[in-house]
């Protein structure tokens, strides 16, 4: 009797023929996700949420409201994850500083030059938030994810504050979220009153010269609060 041929197994080679296809659409699809909020940060930046328009979001993306609708289910649901990516770039900024391996005096100013230059490059990140306090801050309200990493700042500074106090370089009465923002609002102002302010004074304050005097100015203000 012949010996019967068993069924060949399938070759591991041909079976993951499909993923290849997947992680291309996943990175296709995180890629238009990516472009749709580059864009729909610029547009709700300059024209707010009632103003900005999802056809022109998805025409200057190149895809259909459709698809925009597909990956945020609606121009709030956009609007949303601009604020969640705004935040979230700056938060990881911070953390990139590496502060608590410096002396607390350079920490210090390493995070507060970090900042001024964060919203000094992007002026979009300082409309939006112009833009969501007009809202009395009821969409920024809804990202949980925001008020979760607020821990991650302010156990920065904390940090950072407590061993400036411990070793005698700071007041001993810092708070961190004071501290944090007297830093915001500093470079924040620097770039949401620049016009308003060249235009009444007659003093340019978007020139290189201007934006790097303030910037010193800046750092030698919140040093000097926080020092001993």
């Amino acid at each position: 009797m012949s010996e019967r041929r068993r069924p060949l197994a399938p070759s591991r080679a041909a079976s993951p023929k499909k993923r290849p296809s997947v992680r291309r659409a996943a990175r296709d699809a995180d890629a238009a996700r990516a472009d749709i909020i580059a864009v729909a940060t610029e547009e709700f930046s300059r024209k707010g949420l009632s103003g900005s328009r999802v056809d022109e979001i998805a025409e200057r993306t190149h895809t259909v409201k459709r698809m925009i609708y597909y990956y945020f289910g609606s121009k709030e649901g956009l609007y949303l994850a601009v604020l969640e990516r705004a935040y979230e770039a700056i938060r990881s900024l911070e953390a990139s500083l590496d502060l608590d391996s410096q002396p607390p005096a350079q920490a210090l100013r390493a995070l507060v030059g970090a900042t001024f230059d964060y919203h000094n490059k992007n002026p979009d990140f300082v409309r939006l938030v112009m833009n969501e306090n007009i809202h009395h801050g009821e969409h920024i309200g809804q990202l949980a994810i925001i008020k979760a990493r607020k821990g991650s700042v302010v156990g920065l500074l904390r940090r950072l504050l407590d061993r400036g106090m411990e070793s005698g370089a700071f007041r001993k009465d810092l708070d961190p979220v004071d501290v944090h923002m007297t830093i915001s609002a500093l470079c924040f102002y620097n770039v949401s009153n620049r016009h308003t302010f060249s235009q009444i004074f007659d003093r340019d304050m978007t020139s290189p010269r201007a934006t790097k005097r303030r910037r010193q100015i800046v750092l030698d203000i919140v040093e000097r609060w926080c020092r001993a």
